[in-house]
């Protein structure tokens, strides 16, 4: 049988939404001022950003682990192009991966983030069927 994700997205008022998540955690969606927000949650648009470089960012991880390889320090820029017609929707989208350190392995770090760009992860396997993806990676040797 597929797994299944359940959420919960109850309206609070105004134009926030508490969503539940199946970690146990809540967190606020909510509008900006501009479209009748508080501006006190998250973006929808901006929150797929986040779970974008969060899904690649947790194999990427995982796979330094594995891989035994020294990173001080590794972030993920994500930059999306918004379209201007009514329904707005990211039709490019750059995935910029920083690692900082003295002894970066840029061959296998590079194998890290092509295994969770093409393998593993389903959140940019989703992003590709409506956008066009930009992976670029930046080594900052200290």
């Amino acid at each position: 049988m597929p797994t299944k994700n359940h959420i919960s997205t109850k309206w609070s008022g105004k134009m926030a939404f508490e969503s539940t998540n199946p970690s146990g955690l809540n967190f606020t969606i909510d509008a900006s001022p501009d479209d009748g927000g508080e501006g006190k949650g998250l973006r929808p648009k901006a929150l797929m950003l986040s779970s974008l470089a969060g899904c690649s960012g947790l194999d990427v991880v995982s796979l330094i682990k594995k891989m035994k390889l020294e990173v001080d320090d590794f972030h993920i820029e994500t930059i999306a192009n918004l379209t201007e017609e009514h329904p707005k929707f990211y039709d490019a989208v750059t995935v910029e991966y920083h690692f900082h350190g003295k002894n970066l392995d840029e061959k296998k770090l590079q194998r890290a983030v092509d295994l969770s760009v093409e393998k593993y992860c389903g959140v940019m396997e989703m992003f590709r069927s409506f956008a066009k993806m930009d992976i670029q990676i930046r080594y900052h040797h200290t």
